[in-house]
């Protein structure tokens, strides 16, 4: 079973950055592109970033184009999220996700909130 493990949320000031990471078991990433995902309280869950296999190719939601900086290191197993000039709308949970054979694996989020 695919496993997929975040961790970095936290709470943090606007303007301020937080890195987050997803850590995935029983599954060689390389071969897969990558999602990142938000869920705000009350709001349905949307597309943040997208990173290619090889990472060549990311997309992202226009509302963190320009902040937030998708990555990935395949020798580790590992996705990354840099999230910089985080605002309040940020405030979130945030998942990694991944599609394979057309099942959708998600982690279990992690919390982001930005608020002074």
């Amino acid at each position: 079973q695919v496993q997929l493990v975040e961790s970095g949320g936290d709470l943090v000031q606007p303007g301020g950055s937080l890195r987050l990471s997803c850590a995935a078991s029983n599954l060689a990433i390389d071969n897969y592109a990558m999602m990142w995902h938000r869920q705000a309280p009350g709001k349905e869950r949307e597309l943040v970033a997208y990173i290619s296999p090889t990472g060549t190719i990311t997309n992202y939601a226009d509302a963190v184009k320009g902040r937030f900086t998708i990555s990935r290191d395949n020798a580790r197993n590992t996705v990354s999220l840099q999230m910089d000039l985080l605002k309040p709308v940020d405030t979130a949970v945030y998942y990694c996700s991944v599609r394979r054979g057309g099942v959708h694996f998600w982690g279990q989020g992690t919390q982001v909130t930005v608020s002074s």
